[in-house]
Protein backbone atom coordinates (compact mmCIF):
# COMPACT_ATOMS: atom_id res chain seq x y z
CA UNK A 1 0.00 0.00 0.00
CA UNK A 2 1.35 3.41 -0.99
CA UNK A 3 1.40 5.55 2.14
CA UNK A 4 2.97 8.57 0.43
CA UNK A 5 6.03 10.53 1.51
CA UNK A 6 6.85 10.82 5.20
CA UNK A 7 8.41 14.25 4.59
CA UNK A 8 7.21 16.69 1.95
CA UNK A 9 8.51 20.22 1.31
CA UNK A 10 6.62 22.30 -1.25
CA UNK A 11 7.84 25.73 -2.42
CA UNK A 12 9.53 26.40 0.93
CA UNK A 13 10.87 29.93 1.41
CA UNK A 14 13.04 31.17 4.29
CA UNK A 15 14.53 34.65 4.49
CA UNK A 16 16.82 36.06 7.16
CA UNK A 17 16.97 39.82 7.67
CA UNK A 18 19.67 41.66 9.62
CA UNK A 19 19.58 45.44 9.37
CA UNK A 20 20.18 46.14 5.69
CA UNK A 21 21.11 42.57 4.78
CA UNK A 22 18.53 40.17 3.36
CA UNK A 23 19.52 36.55 2.81
CA UNK A 24 17.25 34.13 0.99
CA UNK A 25 18.29 30.98 2.84
CA UNK A 26 15.71 28.83 1.05
CA UNK A 27 14.16 29.80 -2.29
CA UNK A 28 11.21 27.74 -3.53
CA UNK A 29 12.56 24.40 -2.27
CA UNK A 30 10.49 21.31 -3.02
CA UNK A 31 11.29 17.64 -2.48
CA UNK A 32 10.02 14.52 -0.75
CA UNK A 33 11.44 11.76 1.41
CA UNK A 34 9.84 8.33 1.43
CA UNK A 35 9.38 6.23 4.58
CA UNK A 36 12.55 4.28 5.39
CA UNK A 37 14.67 6.29 2.98
CA UNK A 38 18.14 7.56 3.89
CA UNK A 39 18.81 10.93 2.24
CA UNK A 40 21.88 13.15 2.36
CA UNK A 41 21.49 16.90 1.83
CA UNK A 42 24.80 18.19 0.47
CA UNK A 43 26.29 21.45 -0.76
CA UNK A 44 28.83 24.16 0.08
CA UNK A 45 28.72 26.15 3.32
CA UNK A 46 25.88 28.66 3.23
CA UNK A 47 23.88 26.70 0.67
CA UNK A 48 20.90 26.27 3.03
CA UNK A 49 21.39 22.67 4.12
CA UNK A 50 20.99 23.16 7.87
CA UNK A 51 18.24 25.74 7.37
CA UNK A 52 16.31 23.18 5.31
CA UNK A 53 16.73 20.52 8.00
CA UNK A 54 15.57 22.96 10.70
CA UNK A 55 12.55 24.05 8.66
CA UNK A 56 11.50 20.54 7.68
CA UNK A 57 11.72 19.34 11.27
CA UNK A 58 9.79 22.32 12.60
CA UNK A 59 12.71 23.69 14.63
CA UNK A 60 12.48 26.86 12.54
CA UNK A 61 9.51 28.57 10.91
CA UNK A 62 9.15 29.12 7.17
CA UNK A 63 8.12 32.27 5.30
CA UNK A 64 6.33 30.57 2.44
CA UNK A 65 5.34 27.19 1.07
CA UNK A 66 4.47 24.14 3.13
CA UNK A 67 6.12 21.30 5.02
CA UNK A 68 4.18 18.14 5.80
CA UNK A 69 5.27 15.27 8.03
CA UNK A 70 3.37 12.00 7.59
CA UNK A 71 0.70 13.95 5.71
CA UNK A 72 0.18 16.62 8.37
CA UNK A 73 1.03 20.23 7.56
CA UNK A 74 3.32 21.70 10.23
CA UNK A 75 1.59 25.10 9.94
CA UNK A 76 -1.66 23.53 11.21
CA UNK A 77 0.02 22.45 14.46
CA UNK A 78 0.37 24.64 17.53
CA UNK A 79 3.79 25.13 19.12
CA UNK A 80 2.87 22.64 21.86
CA UNK A 81 1.60 20.08 19.35
CA UNK A 82 4.76 20.46 17.29
CA UNK A 83 6.97 20.08 20.37
CA UNK A 84 5.08 16.95 21.41
CA UNK A 85 5.36 15.51 17.90
CA UNK A 86 9.11 16.14 17.77
CA UNK A 87 9.52 14.52 21.20
CA UNK A 88 7.56 11.40 20.22
CA UNK A 89 8.29 10.93 16.52
CA UNK A 90 11.62 12.64 15.72
CA UNK A 91 15.22 12.17 16.81
CA UNK A 92 18.07 14.67 16.37
CA UNK A 93 21.82 14.11 16.05
CA UNK A 94 24.12 17.14 15.99
CA UNK A 95 27.77 17.64 15.08
CA UNK A 96 28.58 18.92 18.58
CA UNK A 97 26.95 15.90 20.34
CA UNK A 98 25.10 18.25 22.77
CA UNK A 99 25.46 15.86 25.70
CA UNK A 100 25.04 17.20 29.23
CA UNK A 101 28.52 16.90 30.80
CA UNK A 102 27.28 16.24 34.35
CA UNK A 103 25.11 13.29 33.30
CA UNK A 104 26.29 9.76 32.52
CA UNK A 105 25.75 8.18 29.12
CA UNK A 106 22.74 6.37 30.57
CA UNK A 107 21.26 9.55 32.05
CA UNK A 108 21.78 11.50 28.81
CA UNK A 109 19.76 8.90 26.92
CA UNK A 110 17.12 8.70 29.65
CA UNK A 111 16.49 12.46 29.60
CA UNK A 112 14.21 12.71 26.51
CA UNK A 113 12.28 9.68 27.72
CA UNK A 114 11.64 11.27 31.11
CA UNK A 115 10.68 14.56 29.46
CA UNK A 116 8.22 12.65 27.25
CA UNK A 117 6.54 11.22 30.34
CA UNK A 118 8.12 7.78 30.69
CA UNK A 119 8.48 6.34 34.17
CA UNK A 120 11.97 6.17 35.65
CA UNK A 121 12.00 2.40 35.30
CA UNK A 122 10.88 2.51 31.66
CA UNK A 123 13.40 5.27 30.85
CA UNK A 124 16.20 3.30 32.48
CA UNK A 125 15.35 0.08 30.60
CA UNK A 126 14.92 1.75 27.21
CA UNK A 127 18.09 3.83 27.61
CA UNK A 128 20.08 0.71 28.43
CA UNK A 129 18.59 -1.03 25.38
CA UNK A 130 19.55 1.85 23.06
CA UNK A 131 23.09 2.08 24.44
CA UNK A 132 23.45 -1.65 23.85
CA UNK A 133 22.16 -1.13 20.32
CA UNK A 134 24.93 1.37 19.53
CA UNK A 135 27.63 -0.78 21.12
CA UNK A 136 28.00 1.08 24.42
CA UNK A 137 26.39 -1.34 26.83
CA UNK A 138 29.60 -1.33 28.86
CA UNK A 139 29.85 2.48 29.05
CA UNK A 140 26.51 3.37 30.60
CA UNK A 141 27.97 4.97 33.75
CA UNK A 142 30.67 7.00 31.98
CA UNK A 143 30.47 10.78 31.79
CA UNK A 144 30.88 12.36 28.31
CA UNK A 145 34.40 13.54 29.21
CA UNK A 146 35.36 9.92 29.82
CA UNK A 147 34.31 8.89 26.31
CA UNK A 148 35.99 9.35 22.93
CA UNK A 149 34.41 11.54 20.27
CA UNK A 150 33.05 8.51 18.46
CA UNK A 151 31.59 7.13 21.68
CA UNK A 152 30.00 10.48 22.51
CA UNK A 153 28.34 10.54 19.09
CA UNK A 154 27.07 7.00 19.70
CA UNK A 155 25.48 8.23 22.94
CA UNK A 156 23.91 11.08 20.96
CA UNK A 157 22.54 8.57 18.46
CA UNK A 158 21.18 6.39 21.27
CA UNK A 159 19.48 9.48 22.68
CA UNK A 160 18.01 10.32 19.27
CA UNK A 161 16.63 6.77 19.03
CA UNK A 162 15.29 6.69 22.59
CA UNK A 163 11.65 7.21 21.62
CA UNK A 164 11.86 4.97 18.53
CA UNK A 165 11.23 7.96 16.23
CA UNK A 166 9.94 7.57 12.69
CA UNK A 167 12.43 10.20 11.48
CA UNK A 168 16.02 10.87 12.54
CA UNK A 169 17.55 14.23 11.52
CA UNK A 170 21.36 14.36 11.59
CA UNK A 171 23.30 17.59 11.04
CA UNK A 172 26.94 16.77 10.15
CA UNK A 173 26.90 13.62 12.33
CA UNK A 174 30.52 12.80 11.39
CA UNK A 175 31.79 16.39 11.21
CA UNK A 176 33.87 16.27 14.41
CA UNK A 177 35.19 12.74 13.94
CA UNK A 178 38.32 11.27 12.39
CA UNK A 179 37.90 9.05 9.34
CA UNK A 180 37.84 5.79 11.32
CA UNK A 181 35.16 6.96 13.77
CA UNK A 182 33.23 8.65 10.95
CA UNK A 183 33.11 5.37 9.03
CA UNK A 184 31.98 3.46 12.13
CA UNK A 185 29.21 5.98 12.86
CA UNK A 186 27.94 5.82 9.27
CA UNK A 187 28.04 2.01 9.32
CA UNK A 188 25.91 2.20 12.48
CA UNK A 189 23.38 4.61 10.94
CA UNK A 190 23.09 2.50 7.78
CA UNK A 191 22.57 -0.64 9.88
CA UNK A 192 19.87 1.05 11.96
CA UNK A 193 18.17 2.28 8.79
CA UNK A 194 18.25 -1.21 7.25
CA UNK A 195 17.18 -3.10 10.37
CA UNK A 196 14.64 -0.71 11.85
CA UNK A 197 13.23 1.02 8.77
CA UNK A 198 13.57 4.48 10.26
CA UNK A 199 13.88 7.45 7.92
CA UNK A 200 17.18 9.34 8.06
CA UNK A 201 17.85 12.83 6.69
CA UNK A 202 21.52 13.79 6.97
CA UNK A 203 23.20 17.12 6.30
CA UNK A 204 26.82 16.55 5.35
CA UNK A 205 29.84 17.95 3.53
CA UNK A 206 31.33 14.46 3.24
CA UNK A 207 31.21 12.68 -0.11
CA UNK A 208 32.02 9.46 1.79
CA UNK A 209 28.83 9.91 3.81
CA UNK A 210 26.90 10.76 0.67
CA UNK A 211 28.10 7.52 -0.89
CA UNK A 212 26.40 5.44 1.81
CA UNK A 213 22.84 6.78 1.54
CA UNK A 214 19.99 6.02 -0.85
CA UNK A 215 19.75 9.47 -2.40
CA UNK A 216 21.67 12.74 -2.50
CA UNK A 217 19.98 16.16 -2.63
CA UNK A 218 22.44 18.88 -3.61
CA UNK A 219 21.87 22.53 -2.73
CA UNK A 220 23.44 25.81 -3.73
CA UNK A 221 22.41 29.34 -2.73
CA UNK A 222 19.18 28.16 -1.10
CA UNK A 223 18.03 26.12 -4.09
CA UNK A 224 17.94 22.38 -4.75
CA UNK A 225 20.10 22.03 -7.86
CA UNK A 226 19.96 18.24 -8.23
CA UNK A 227 18.66 15.06 -6.66
CA UNK A 228 20.15 11.72 -7.58
CA UNK A 229 20.29 8.11 -6.58
CA UNK A 230 23.52 7.74 -4.59
CA UNK A 231 24.52 4.57 -6.48
CA UNK A 232 24.23 6.47 -9.77
CA UNK A 233 26.32 9.30 -8.35
CA UNK A 234 29.00 6.81 -7.27
CA UNK A 235 29.00 5.19 -10.71
CA UNK A 236 29.33 8.53 -12.49
CA UNK A 237 32.17 9.52 -10.17
CA UNK A 238 34.10 6.30 -10.76
CA UNK A 239 33.67 6.59 -14.53
CA UNK A 240 34.82 10.19 -14.72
Amino acid sequence: MDTGPIISATGVMKTYRSRDVVVEALNDVSFEVQPGEMVAVMGPSGSGKTTLLNCMSGLDSIDGGDVAIAGQLLRTMSDDELSDYRASSMGFVFQAYNLLPVLSAQENVELPLVLAGASQREARERAAEKLELVGLGDRTDHLPAELSGGQQQRVAIARALANDPAIVWADEPTGNLDSTNASEIMDLLVRLNNERGQTFVLVTHSEDVGGMVHRIVRMRDGVVVSTSDAATARSNSSNS
